[in-house]
Formats: C-alpha cells, sequence, structure tokens
C-alpha cells in the first residue's frame, strides 16, 4: 500500500492555529471513516477527531470540542485537521488514518475503530 503522507506540522506559539493534513494509506473512495491521532511526549497514542463521511457526522473529545476542525477533499484524497487556539498541552504528533467504516453511522463509531497502516506523523509543538 501506499504510505500516508502527512504535512503541515509545525512551530506556534499558544493561541495560534495550524493545518495538518494527510493522504492516509489505503484511502480509497469508499473510506467512510477518517480519523486523527495524537501522541503527546510520554502518553499513549489518542483520538482526537473522526468523521463518518456519508453522513458527515464529526467526533471531537472534550479538550477539542470548538477549537479543531476535521474535514476532507475527496478529490485530492487529503484529510485536514485544523487546530485554532492551541495550547502546549496539544504538542504531539499527530497521526491519520482511514478505514472503510463497513458498520459506522457516525463520527464516534469511526473514533473507536481499530485502525492500522499508520504513517509517520507530524509533529506540532506549541509553546506558552
Amino acid at each position: 500500500q501506499v504510505p500516508t503522507v502527512e504535512s503541515g506540522g509545525g512551530s506556534v506559539q499558544a493561541g495560534g492555529s495550524l493545518r495538518v493534513s494527510c493522504t492516509p494509506s489505503g484511502y480509497t473512495y469508499d473510506s467512510n471513516c477518517v480519523a486523527w491521532f495524537r501522541q503527546r511526549p510520554g502518553k499513549e497514542r489518542e483520538v482526537v477527531a473522526a468523521l463518518y463521511t456519508p453522513a458527515a457526522s464529526r467526533f471531537y473529545t472534550d479538550s477539542e470540542k470548538g477549537r479543531f476542525t476535521i474535514s476532507q477533499d475527496k478529490a485530492k484524497n487529503t484529510v485536514y485537521l485544523q487546530m485554532n487556539s492551541l495550547k502546549p498541552e496539544d504538542t504531539a504528533m499527530y497521526y491519520c488514518v482511514a478505514d472503510r467504516g463497513r458498520y459506522c453511522t457516525s463520527g464516534y463509531c469511526c473514533a473507536t475503530l481499530k485502525y492500522g497502516n499508520w504513517g509517520q506523523g507530524s509533529q506540532v509543538t506549541v509553546s506558552s
């Protein structure tokens, strides 16, 4: 499979914005679920946002609601995570994934899937 291609990470001061983008490995026209995960230093990987495309149903963890937005451009095979009002605790490696999500009907369901084909990630660093 074509590996995940991620871009857009970087360093920003607290309160700033960044957008990360990626083409997940295995992403096809019938990838109904896409999601962003992150791994903070010394922590396990955790879901940040997920999108069930057929219903445009989005899931965000509580700390990201109102600050992060997941979207995709199927014509470009690209998934985005717009991050606003960034905090130092958002510092992490960010990963995107996709799945057919055959049995999902919501973004929450997409957030709970067991994804594979993880890419190298995009580093986001937020300074105080």
